[in-house]
């Protein structure tokens, strides 16, 4: 049999029980090979259950710094009997199968294609361990110690974590060194170690990866830590699975920084809500008296959130929702990702409205683009929607680390001070002095006599007074489209990477792919996959709406654009379609809506398909043309 073989390139994949103490010790897995200097991404896939339903947890190693998950599994660790033949079914033909042999493994589940691995890691921990739960829990630690052995992973490494995990609570660290080393060596006594697929300290790294440090975090903490440095001081949510651990990580990093030094009193305030509706009208009405706050939700939250987004668009207040998408409808799949909010985003509320959305990539992208999403909320006067995602908000992934200018300044848009007030010659709350559709607004308070208005969501005039003249109605609804065209210029610019140079391309087509959010890892990585295969295709990685003018001219500088992302309906496809006006048959859809992050090989293969029926369909652009 042909195994497989790779140094720093390969998937594992631990089966687990859902509240079995897994996660922490794959965690570990996955943190011990960061330490080593070797890129990985590791995902964890877990159900909306508190125990009991299976659970995955999926480590990408990539000696390339690739991000994105790759698809396939080279080598599953299951301890879950439930899963388990669709488990050794997902195994690559040359791949390995580690598993508990306490129960023989029924002889229809055996392939004769892959290697399995059997170790009696119940029998092991009943006999060293007294309580069924630290038996339980050791399990998993256990099969970590054996991994390290089979990988070459440094075991000084897990040991070194484990001391810093437990740090003060000895009997805790000395019965994981003991499970780690009872796996260790129950492998370099049973098996060929290490294997044909293993890990190597200093082996040869991408050079992005190589020019700068990194760090391995989440982006609802990072969106979290983007808030404060945004200088959010209001905090009002409902909790709902993925966002949560947004505000969680706030308050917590509120409670450090955001303490008066000479009083100690809190210098913010996080409310729980009794529902999204209320939370985001707390915002509103927060951002309306000039704090700048935010709250954080996902589908269903977005969905009831809508009616004072209408109004905050409409009355042109700040607002900032985190929106850690997930999959929908309804219920849908609570701890399935998806990109599958866009559409409703886009155009949350009833009648013509349309929102400022940013679409980060990355838990850098999170931070910074959370930090700007205050700035815009002001300078904008409109609500800004941060588009993460579960995959993103929940899982580490590698980043580099989070920078901060501390000359930085906020900037709070068009606002009015007292002076301000008393120069003017005519104030009008929304009189467009500059021609951008950006008025300039006050704060309650500023002026004794001066700047207050009337703020409502139902129709007015220039000066805020009530109006049903449909004269004012068009003339302010088109200063607020003309406003979101201003936007273009606000928000951040898409990212473009030329096509990697074939010397013999199988196509005269000039190719385009278009992207966003964590599509953009396995975007990249499928791009090269084609390239290798003689398809050249150019990128751009989508980061705001509205679209940016260099959008449109890429799309028409193209014979086929790809659109890849994760929804049933390719929200972003219809969402360009109509913004831009483009042929519907010129945007090609590349789609997943498993619920499970989209693969590179998922995306290599439905462009190969594409090209395959639509090459002859197409008519290739002609400089002339062009």
């Amino acid at each position: 049999m042909k195994q497989i073989k790779g140094v720093n390139d390969f998937v594992v994949k631990f089966a687990n029980v859902n509240g079995t103490g897994s996660a922490s010790a794959n965690h570990l897995f996955a943190k011990a090979i960061f330490r080593m200097g070797i890129p990985v991404s590791p995902r964890n896939i877990f159900p909306s259950n508190i125990q009991g339903l299976p659970t995955w947890y999926e480590v990408r190693v990539s000696k390339n710094g690739y991000l994105g998950r790759r698809g396939g599994v080279d080598m599953m660790v299951c301890v879950n009997p439930q899963s388990m033949e669709k488990d050794i079914a997902s195994v690559e033909p040359g791949g390995y199968f580690l598993y508990d042999n306490t129960k023989p493994l029924a002889p229809h589940l055996k392939r004769d294609d892959i290697t399995f691995f059997g170790i009696p890691l119940t029998e092991m921990c009943m006999r060293e361990f007294e309580t069924p739960r630290l038996q339980q829990l050791l399990k998993n630690v256990v099969y970590v110690g054996a991994m390290a052995a089979l990988l070459n992973l440094k075991f000084s490494i897990l040991k070194d974590l484990l001391n810093d995990q437990f740090k003060g609570k000895e009997k805790l660290i000395s019965s994981n060194v003991q499970a780690l080393e009872m796996g260790y060596q129950y492998a370099t006594e049973n098996f060929n170690c290490p294997l044909p697929i293993r890990l190597e300290m200093g082996g040869n790294a991408a050079p992005h990866i190589l020019e700068s440090e990194h760090i391995l975090m989440n982006g609802n903490t990072a969106a979290a830590l983007g808030a404060i440095y945004g200088g959010a001081t209001v905090a009002a949510w409902y909790p709902i699975t993925p966002s949560t651990s947004v505000v969680d990580a706030f308050a917590k990093y509120a409670q450090r920084m955001r303490i008066d030094p000479g009083s100690g009193k809190k210098n913010f305030a996080i409310v729980q809500a009794e529902d999204e509706l209320a939370a985001i009208g707390m915002v509103v009405g927060a951002g309306w008296n000039g704090a700048r706050a935010f709250t954080a939700t996902s589908g269903p939250g977005l969905s009831l959130m809508s009616e004072f987004l209408g109004l905050a668009y409409f009355a042109e207040l700040p607002a900032v929702l985190i929106n850690v998408q997930r999959s929908g409808p309804s219920t849908g799949m609570p701890t399935r990702s998806q990109q599958s909010d866009v559409l409703a985003a886009a155009y949350a509320s009833h009648g013509d409205t349309k929102q400022v959305l940013l679409f980060p990539a990355t838990p850098r992208e999170c931070f910074d683009m959370t930090v700007q999403a205050f700035d815009l909320t002001e300078q904008l006067q409109t609500p800004v929607i941060l588009m993460s995602d579960l995959d993103l908000g929940m899982n580490d992934w590698m980043s580099p680390p989070l920078e901060w200018d501390d000359d930085r300044c906020m900037d709070r848009g068009k606002v009015l001070d007292a002076d301000g007030l008393d120069k003017a010659e005519k104030w009008g709350r929304y009189l467009d002095v500059d021609g951008d559709g950006i008025c300039y607004r006050t704060l309650p308070g500023t002026h004794p006599d001066k700047g207050a208005f009337f703020t409502r969501g139902s129709s007015k005039n220039e000066m805020a007074v009530y109006s049903e003249s449909g004269d004012d109605y068009v003339q302010n609804v088109d200063r607020l489209l003309r406003k979101f065209d201003t936007a273009k210029s606000y928000v951040p610019k898409p990212k473009t990477h030329p096509p990697i140079e074939v010397k013999k391309p199988k196509t005269e087509l000039k190719l385009g792919a278009l992207f966003f959010g964590t599509s953009a890892s396995p975007s990249y990585e499928a791009v090269e996959m084609l390239a290798a295969e003689g398809y050249p295709i150019d990128t751009m990685r989508i980061r705001a709406f509205p679209f940016h003018a260099s959008i449109d001219a890429f799309i028409h500088s193209h014979d086929l654009v790809f659109v890849i992302e994760q929804n049933r309906d390719g929200q972003m496809r219809r969402l360009i379609i109509n913004e831009c006006e483009i042929p519907p048959g010129k945007l090609m859809p590349v789609l997943n809506y498993s619920g499970t992050p989209i693969t590179a090989r998922n995306i290599a293969g439905k462009i190969r398909e594409t090209l395959k029926t639509k090459s002859a369909d197409v008519v290739p652009l002609h400089p002339e043309t062009a």
